[in-house]
């Protein structure tokens, strides 16, 4: 947990160093006109968590402009599947041999749940603030929600009550920091890392994504602006 607090700490005031150069910059001056679904991105992302093992992450960030001052507004899809750490089913394999005990007068089973993988499909809400580089790089910096469905598949578990068990509807806090570049009017790349907490696991993951554009850019924030 004290690793957890150092992290939030760190990037809130990385976010705070992020407005006060925000509000300096001409993105800064852009109001509610700049409030629309104006961009589609496809990511790819890598995350180490805490209790499944590391893996690929694949989704969808969509660009709904400005909410206020500098302030932007994307919603996103991510999905990612890995397995249980084998310590994590070990733990588990006891908590349920404990539960049958309790309700079979004190009689222990010895089980076996075999590989469990884990899937997340992650639907999230991201309020960034952005702010200008030189050579027209964009640097922004955020907090999100987050709503994780969870999934437990394995084949010794699919049916029964311990698959109910890991299925879940968990919620999700993360912050997280990127940068991004428009390799065109109607075209950008970004890179971000972020940091995930929820309920029963935690994570640090970092994206790469790719975004067409299609509505209009705000003042600062296209090719040639600074």
């Amino acid at each position: 947990m004290s690793r957890t607090l150092r992290a939030v700490a760190l990037a809130l005031a990385m976010m705070s160093v992020a407005s006060n150069r925000a509000a300096a910059q001409d993105i800064a001056d852009i109001d509610y006109e700049y409030l629309s679904f104006r961009g589609l991105a496809l990511e790819f992302g890598y995350l180490w968590p805490d209790r499944v093992e590391k893996t690929e992450s694949y989704g969808l960030r969509f660009d709904l402009g400005y909410a206020g001052t500098g302030l932007r507004v994307v919603p996103s899809i991510m999905y990612w599947s890995s397995p249980l750490n084998a310590s994590e089913i070990v733990e588990f394999e006891n908590r349920v041999e404990d539960l049958v005990a309790q309700q079979n007068g004190g009689v222990r089973p010895s089980l076996d749940l075999g590989t469990i993988e884990y899937t997340d499909i992650a639907f999230g809400l991201d309020a960034q603030v952005v702010w200008e580089l030189p050579l027209d790089v964009l640097t922004f910096g955020g907090v999100g929600v987050t709503a994780h469905v969870m999934d437990g598949d394995g084949d010794v578990i699919n049916g029964t009550f311990v698959e109910d068990l890991l299925d879940s509807v968990e919620p999700g806090f993360n912050l997280h920091l990127g940068t991004e570049y428009p390799i065109a009017e109607n075209m950008r790349v970004y890179a971000s890392g972020r940091y995930e907490v929820m309920p029963d696991l935690q994570y640090l993951q970092v994206r790469a994504g790719w975004q067409f554009m299609w509505g209009p850019n705000a003042p600062g924030e296209g090719r040639g602006s600074n």
